[in-house]
């Protein structure tokens, strides 16, 4: 087989396959209801649960989620989660929770080349970074974008963000 051919494939295999991760998932329900059907957001339903945002994400919208993975959650220091969730903690965890969220709907399409500063539901500002490979929020990374729900956009985080 020729080498300059074998060269040229896998480059297009490459460049398939990182469109094909670029392609959005588009799920029925809200972002409450996608995150919480996605199996790696149990943490994040238990604290927007907590702090009774769940049904106020559910309402018409639209809403960017920067959602934390179970594993960002697990990440920070030991007893910080069970520490947020108990109920005279509950305004700092609706600060933290609405600090993830950006009112409208933004896919990483939008965010690609863009370095911007965004207000969060809390007001607090974000800083967004899509000019390099990855999409940053503040420190965290973009591990997974787009997912659509029918109220919004979840982008799937490897770090929960601290103001």
């Amino acid at each position: 087989m020729n080498r300059r051919f074998v060269v040229k494939s896998a480059f297009i295999a490459a460049g398939l396959a990182a469109l094909a991760a670029c392609e959005p998932t588009v799920s029925d329900g809200n972002v409450v209801q996608v995150a919480a059907s996605g199996g790696n957001f149990t943490t994040l339903i238990a604290a927007l649960t907590a702090a009774d945002l769940a049904d106020t994400l559910q309402g018409p919208g639209p809403f960017t989620i920067f959602a934390p993975s179970d594993a960002a959650f697990a990440a920070l220091p030991a007893g910080t989660v069970e520490n947020l969730l108990l109920p005279e903690n509950k305004e700092t965890l609706v600060a933290l929770l609405t600090y993830h969220v950006v009112p409208g709907a933004v896919t990483a399409e939008q965010l690609s080349g863009e370095r911007l500063m965004v207000a969060t539901l809390n007001g607090s500002n974000l800083q967004i970074d899509g000019r390099e490979e990855e999409v940053k929020v503040g420190p965290a990374v973009v591990t997974r974008a787009d997912t659509i729900a029918s109220n919004g956009v979840i982008h799937e985080i490897d770090r929960v963000l601290m103001r």
